[in-house]
């Protein structure tokens, strides 16, 4: 079979095209930068997914196409997020159509889900974003399918939760520095809110069960081991030998005080983070662990392996800073340097 992965240099996008080369599987990336330490069996071509005719050329000879180019909270994108995930999801999805794949994978995101109320989330909770990465990618998975069942195009979408494992940056290496360094760690509330991670690789095989079973559906992928962010925290915390603290802030003047610092680009901490982090949101993953999946990694253990990672680590971060997918390179910390250094 001969795959296309979109976004296929960035940290899910790479895992997705490396999986299926692994089981043998003819392969090409779609990005617009090239990770230096692709597999040389893996055929890159440089485009946007805005560029339909670039997109129309890679289609060729496609059996199967993976959907993971997306500007992420992280990108602070404004405008461009309906740009790039909306009118773009909807180019690969009609030259995928006109190019008569076979079937079509849609990575989509649990900020769907940023203003439901309660959990678990099923598959039959009515999405509900509150900013506009969520709203943008609801709108991106409502264009795709749409486009897909009225071509009598399988679809697969998957939305996952946080992605947390090895190499994985972002954010969190705001989070293992202070930890390091015995900072107090602060949260959105107390803390007491059930928060849900997904490991990369138990995500990876959620995906290629899917795949493998030609089964076309929604499905919602975390971990079936999660707990309170309170707990995961200080679990971290413990392992790490740290003296660090969590403290809970008051969530009104939080929100308010992180949306103001967003505003004049002081913090690195976008609206789809200080407006659902405190939130209990966890998905009910019953459907898929009645297909066979089991997921290996609990909250506790992706949080110590990537923590080791990190402090593995440290000294090569600084030569992956300008790397262009957000989830592959530390973030700066801006105002919340000051922060730091009082905790």
């Amino acid at each position: 079979m001969k795959h296309l992965v979109t976004g296929g240099s960035g940290y899910l996008g790479n895992l997705i095209a490396r999986r299926l080369y692994e089981r043998g599987e003819s392969v090409k990336v779609l990005d617009i930068w090239e990770d230096p330490t692709r597999p040389k069996g893996i055929e890159f071509v440089n485009c946007d997914i805005c560029d339909r005719a670039g997109v129309a050329a890679a289609m060729k000879g496609i059996d199967i196409v993976h959907h993971n180019a997306a500007l992420n909270p992280l990108t602070k994108a404004g405008k461009k997020f309906w740009q790039v995930n909306v009118e773009g999801s909807r180019i690969v999805a009609q030259e995928a159509v006109k190019a008569e794949v076979k079937s079509f994978i849609h990575t989509s995101s649990s900020a769907l889900f940023g203003g439901v109320t309660t959990s678990p989330i099923t598959q039959d909770t009515p999405p509900k974003p509150i900013e506009i990465y969520g709203k943008a990618k609801l709108a991106g998975e409502l264009v795709v399918d749409e486009i897909c069942e009225k071509a009598g195009l399988p679809i697969i979408t998957l939305r996952p939760r946080a992605i947390l494992g090895e190499g994985r940056l972002g954010i969190f290496q705001i989070l293992f520095e202070w930890i390091e360094e015995g900072r107090n760690v602060y949260v959105i509330g107390d803390g007491n809110n059930v928060f849900q991670f997904i490991h990369p690789l138990d995500l990876m095989d959620a995906y290629m069960l899917a795949l493998d079973l030609g089964k076309p559906g929604t499905y919602n992928v975390g971990t079936d081991g999660y707990n309170t962010l309170r707990q995961a925290l200080e679990h971290l915390i413990a392992y790490a030998g740290s003296k660090s603290k969590v403290i809970g802030l008051p969530v009104g003047l939080s929100i308010a005080t992180l949306r103001f610092l967003d505003w004049f680009g002081l913090s690195p901490l976008a609206p789809f983070h200080y407006l659902t982090y405190h939130k209990e949101i966890y998905f009910d993953v019953d459907p898929l662990l009645k297909l066979g999946w089991k997921p290996k990694y609990s909250n506790n253990e992706m949080l110590r392996e990537s923590y080791d990672w990190f402090q593995a680590n440290k000294q090569k971060l600084a030569n992956v800073e300008n790397a262009n997918s957000v989830h592959r390179r530390p973030v700066k910390e801006k105002l919340l340097w000051i922060l730091r250094q009082i905790s």
